[in-house]
């Protein structure tokens, strides 16, 4: 949650199992609400398979108003046994975000028909709007492929691959950047109401 120190965020651990981990977070407290006011609880599971990670989180809005939904996460993956020219990005066909030169999206969107090839010296920082159900994001290599599976309520994603750095960043959002203050895909939760979105890792073998 950026612009909120991590000490203030008091989640409170309520299921640990060797496979399954449950937290809950009470956004109610003065200093969390001076960042952003709005009354909710999160609730987090996170689900571990023999090859996937599966993360769950619940919004529930208090009953006093709604709540703007607006978050994401940023999952950072690499291949150590491969130079990243080598690794092989795979992204279905979305609507690309237009971006002004403060990286902030504009409104428009335009035709994004999908990526699979070498990383190369490709650059991207870039923010889509999902058009398939459940689209998913890979990178492969070196006999391996790590995917991410947008399973509910992400709507969007961002993707990060600088070509100086040997990372890539398939990030699922439920809004697009700067939604708060633009209102753009922005979505609420009624009072009282819940607001579900899961995302899975997966690790399978490179075809």
């Amino acid at each position: 949650m950026h612009g909120v120190p991590w000490s203030l965020l008091a989640w409170e651990l309520t299921e640990a199992r060797q496979d399954r981990l449950a937290a809950r977070l009470e956004w109610s407290r003065r200093d969390l609400l001076a960042v952003f006011p709005f009354r909710h609880r999160l609730e987090l599971v996170a689900t571990l398979g023999p090859d996937c990670l599966t993360l769950e989180t619940t919004l529930v809005a208090n009953r006093d108003g709604p709540v703007p939904v607006s978050f994401g996460f940023h999952p950072y993956f690499g291949l150590p046994e491969l130079p990243r020219a080598d690794w092989r990005l795979q992204v279905p066909a979305m609507r690309r975000l237009v971006l002004d030169r403060s990286g902030i999206p504009t409104g428009e969107e335009e035709h994004f028909g999908g990526l699979n090839s070498r990383l190369g010296e490709l650059d991207l920082d870039d923010g889509f709007a999902r058009l398939d159900e459940r689209p998913s994001f890979s990178i492969a290599g070196a006999g391996r492929r790590i995917i991410v599976e947008l399973l509910a309520g992400y709507a969007y994603a961002q993707i990060f691959a600088p070509k100086d750095k040997d990372y890539v960043a398939l990030e699922p959002m439920t809004a697009p950047t700067n939604a708060l203050t633009s209102g753009r895909g922005l979505q609420f939760v009624n009072p009282g109401g819940a607001f579900r979105a899961a995302f899975r890792i997966r690790i399978d073998t490179a075809q």
